[in-house]
């Protein structure tokens, strides 16, 4: 899978003091943490938006390139339609020491608030949050028995950490997000935190070769199998992915149930993991020119709308192999 990004590691000193004096913040420093093996080489994954991505890379890739020779770690993003399943946010993956990937994630994080933050004018330092990928299999080393752990995380850092429900995960996925909000410096401490207890963990390091894995999951189903009907494009192809395209498809009447599943079970899957929005038409309300296909309109990104086409065939598909 391509990635963005360049692999060069000189140091430039000079460079980070200047931008440590032209940043809009005033972070010290993160306290020491225990001794631990600090040349240990490990990695995080979080999510950014289309826009804050550009902003990390650059043009022509020279922030990106910029910040991996400062801090010494290797900055890898998804490609630029690679989201996270449910989101319209790709994947940074950055490894390295933890004090390399530290170094990068206050360039990263510091260049996010001098672009994106809104001043309200106050005194108080900015305060925002990002989101941490991390395997679903690794939190229980971060929340501790009865959530000690990450107490202490929270007590140490200043920061909020907040850890989305196992019951919420995407079927077929195994990660779940952490959000960490706060100012900079007490983000930093919480990941250094965090960083360090995943270290721990050697099943955490079995994500770092494969980096953005999502897309081979689920967007590779492209067939379109019997049941489902024809196919109208709504509104052509429009140059910004995150305009809205809609489409709509027919699915036969009596197949709608494998679509919709127990309570709407299976059409809010494939809402969140496709990222797209799904409606079906009322009962007599038929595709033109056929009597039975009711009508399916899936409305997001082109390839929010392809994803979810190829699970709504699946579904269907389903029927066919009992």
């Amino acid at each position: 899978m391509a990635m963005e990004g360049a692999e060069s590691k000189q140091n430039s000193s000079a460079a980070e003091e200047q931008n440590n004096d032209s940043s809009p913040r005033n972070s010290s420093p993160p306290p020491p943490p225990p001794p631990q093996d600090t040349e240990k080489t490990t990695y995080v994954k979080f999510l950014l938006s289309n826009p804050e991505a550009g902003s990390i890379i650059g043009k022509g890739g020279s922030t990106i390139n910029d910040f991996q020779s400062r801090s010494g770690a290797r900055i890898q993003l998804s490609r630029n339609h690679e989201f996270f399943p449910g989101t319209s946010d790709r994947i940074v993956m950055v490894s390295g020491t933890v004090d390399d990937i530290l170094k990068a994630l206050d360039l990263i994080l510091a260049k996010l608030l001098d672009e994106f933050f809104v001043d309200d004018g106050g005194d108080s330092e900015p305060r925002s949050k990002f989101r941490l990928i991390v395997p679903n299999g690794s939190c229980g080393g971060i929340i501790g028995k009865g959530g000690a752990i990450i107490k202490t995380f929270i007590e140490d850092s200043g920061a909020g950490i907040k850890i989305s429900p196992q019951d919420n995960n995407f079927p077929g996925f195994h990660d779940r997000l952490v959000t960490v909000a706060g100012t900079l410096g007490e983000q930093i401490r919480a990941v250094e935190l965090i960083l360090y207890k995943l270290a721990e963990d050697s099943s955490y390091m079995q994500s770092m070769n494969a980096p953005f894995p999502y897309s081979a999951v689920y967007m590779g189903m492209n067939y379109v199998p019997n049941g489902v009907g024809g196919r109208f494009q709504n509104n052509r192809y429009q140059s910004k992915e995150d305009r809205s395209n809609s489409v709509t498809i027919g699915v036969a009447d009596d197949h709608i149930g494998l679509v919709l599943g127990r309570n709407g079970r299976n059409i809010i899957e494939i809402s969140q993991l496709s990222g797209a929005r799904i409606k079906i038409s009322d009962r007599g309300d038929f595709m033109s020119g056929t009597t039975s296909d009711r009508k399916v309109t899936i409305t997001g990104s082109q390839r929010a709308i392809r994803t979810a086409e190829a699970m709504i065939s699946r579904k269907v598909a389903s029927v066919n192999e009992r």
